[in-house]
């Protein structure tokens, strides 16, 4: 490793990888609050419902090296490294392993393309936190969005002309379509927070490329507290479209770029179990790490004050390959 590798720190969530760590990660979500067993439980048979654990390590993983692999091929001397928020390997564990390695520059990147203070904002404090609590040589800068990245778009519209065309190939002319994203407090859009307006300014992208459909927007996932929650919902969405004579939709949850339990759980079995008993056919779009192939998307003009291989930058930008692979994970 030389001296001017920079290293490229992912961040998610993170996920339980078996049954017996849900109860330790839903109380590292609640910030030690203690987990009443109901929940645990419940959370426990669906985890155990897609597998019994979470694929979003191995996903992230598989990205992040894809990444760490399109820099390399380009003669950028970068490393990554993978940091979740609330299960390990944790932001702190990934920063402390960078610093061992001898790194001294890096860039955080959420894998998620849309800002929000609750998701990305949360992250990059966590980073800059555990930074700061282990005293580490580490200057810090950060990607805090790339919704409107090159080749975003585009990939999510192959994956809404696939999920259409598999589902005309069974008979249902021109399906409806709803893009999906992880449900936020209102509260916090209504302080100025950009998620929903970049939400909305990916899926208008998305449908540009595309030929004219019929199509809606609806939030999933939201949490179980009594403050109102962006909407509406998907469960509703898709019973207003029963009520309105569809009969199957694709739904597209563009709000994520991996599996993860709010996809696997939420959409592909909830979601559709609801769906299939109101009589709808659901399809759900693959996710973008489980293309077939590469997509590769410029993350640029984000990072301010970082030298890009020693040579300092006259425009505060930093150049980065977000690589998208498929991860062999059977269906």
């Amino acid at each position: 490793m030389t001296t001017d590798t920079k290293a490229i720190l992912a961040m998610a969530l993170g996920g339980p990888t078996s049954l017996d760590d849900v109860g330790p990660y839903l109380a590292d979500i609640r910030r030690g609050r203690p987990t009443p067993p109901a929940m645990v439980e419940e959370f426990r048979e669906r985890y155990r419902r897609i597998g019994g654990g979470s694929p979003l390590l191995e996903i992230s993983t598989a990205q992040a090296k894809g990444l760490e692999a399109a820099l390399v091929s380009e003669g950028l001397p970068v490393r990554a490294y993978v940091g979740m928020r609330h299960w390990h390997p944790f932001i702190a564990e990934a920063l402390a392993h960078i610093t061992a390695d001898g790194i001294r520059k890096a860039v955080a990147l959420c894998l998620t393309p849309y800002y929000s203070r609750l998701s990305v904002g949360g992250y990059l404090d966590a980073a800059r936190q555990a930074i700061k609590d282990q005293g580490l040589d580490l200057e810090l800068a950060a990607v805090e969005s790339w919704n409107d990245a090159p080749g975003l778009a585009e990939a999510f519209a192959e994956k809404v002309a696939a999920g259409r065309a598999a589902l005309e190939r069974e008979g249902f002319r021109d399906p409806y379509v709803l893009f999906t994203a992880h449900s936020l407090p209102r509260t916090v859009i209504e302080a100025g927070d950009p998620y929903e307006r970049e939400l909305r300014e990916t899926m208008e992208a998305i449908k540009a490329l595309l030929p004219p459909i019929r199509s809606s927007m609806a939030y999933q996932s939201a949490g179980r507290t009594a403050d109102p929650w962006l909407g509406p919902p998907l469960e509703q969405v898709i019973e207003d479209i029963r009520r309105e004579g569809e009969k199957a939709v694709l739904v597209v949850p563009f709000g994520f770029v991996s599996d993860h339990l709010e996809i696997l759980y939420d959409v592909d079995i909830e979601a559709k179990e609801k769906a299939e008993k109101a009589g709808v056919r659901l399809e759900r779009g693959r996710d973008l790490a489980r293309d077939e192939r590469e997509h590769l998307l410029e993350v640029e003009r984000r990072v301010d004050g970082l030298d890009r291989l020693g040579q300092q930058l006259q425009m505060s930008l930093a150049l980065l390959h977000l690589v998208y692979l498929a991860v062999g994970r059977p269906d």
